[in-house]
């Protein structure tokens, strides 16, 4: 299959640029969920958007719930893109799951990144002895629980706890929409390759410089959690912005790209 049609790639930006901006979502969400951050530096960069399987208008016969059980899979589908579209030394800013997804691709084949920016991520999801994740077991099976139970439901009460109630509506009901657009099962299983992950251990293989941008309330990542990998990957720089919300680059994005402007340009 197509790399770039089964993720519905679109480069945009400027094409004699001679560096790549690669820019990963995080789940729920699609490519245009960065509208308001890629153009701040489309004179500088060629600007790579894509889709993940499952998200947006990625080919949906490419799901399939046995791959994408995992992100370290999804890690493969970015770096067939690098392939393709022969990128190397790339920025590349990914939030959440799109950020965990790019950090692991980077260690696999480093030399198609330069740096990474990770908004809002997280690498491990459930609480541990010594680790604060933000959720328990019993968090993870009532949400399963609700996703399968009543999915429509249940996107009606993420999406506004992901965004936050600080923010005006449009941003919930935008998020609410592109997150219930996934099928139901493409959503449950890569809810479970999210929130059942553990990347602790890859975090000291991680070779590039790296930019941990975080809220200062984010309902799905603790501080604790952001503080974790600032800790433990060598050499990395960690940025608090002030505002709530899980997704940032959608309601403050002025914000996020204050905070990475002079770090993605150098």
């Amino acid at each position: 299959m197509d790399p770039l049609r089964r993720n519905n790639v679109n480069i945009v930006g400027n094409p004699d640029a001679g560096r790549t901006l690669l820019f990963s979502h995080g789940f729920g969400s699609d490519q245009s969920t960065w509208q308001s951050v890629w153009p701040s530096f489309a004179d500088r960069f060629r600007i790579v958007l894509f889709d993940h399987v499952g998200h947006g208008t990625s080919d949906p016969a490419a799901f399939s719930q046995h791959r994408y059980l995992s992100l370290r899979n999804y890690a493969l589908d970015l770096l067939d893109l690098c392939r393709d579209l022969r990128l190397r030394d790339v920025v590349a800013v990914g939030h959440s799951m799109g950020a965990m997804i790019a950090l692991l691709a980077s260690i696999q084949h480093p030399e198609h990144f330069s740096r990474l920016v990770l908004i809002g991520a997280s690498a491990r999801y459930v609480d541990d002895d010594g680790y604060r994740g933000g959720f328990s077991p019993d968090d993870l099976a009532s949400t399963y629980r609700a996703i399968l139970e009543n999915y429509r439901g249940w996107v009606g009460q993420f999406a506004p706890l992901m965004v936050g109630d600080a923010h005006p509506e449009n941003f919930t009901r935008d998020f609410a929409r592109s997150l219930g657009a996934m099928p139901m099962q493409s959503a449950l299983t890569v809810a479970c390759s999210i929130f059942q992950s553990d990347h602790r251990a890859d975090l000291p293989h991680v070779s590039r410089p790296t930019l941990i941008v975080q809220t200062r309330n984010d309902p799905a990542v603790p501080p604790q959690a952001a503080q974790y990998l600032a800790e433990h990957i060598p050499g990395s720089q960690y940025r608090e912005i002030d505002t709530t919300g899980h997704l940032p680059h959608v309601t403050a994005p002025d914000a996020v790209i204050a905070a990475m402007r002079d770090f993605v340009l150098a």
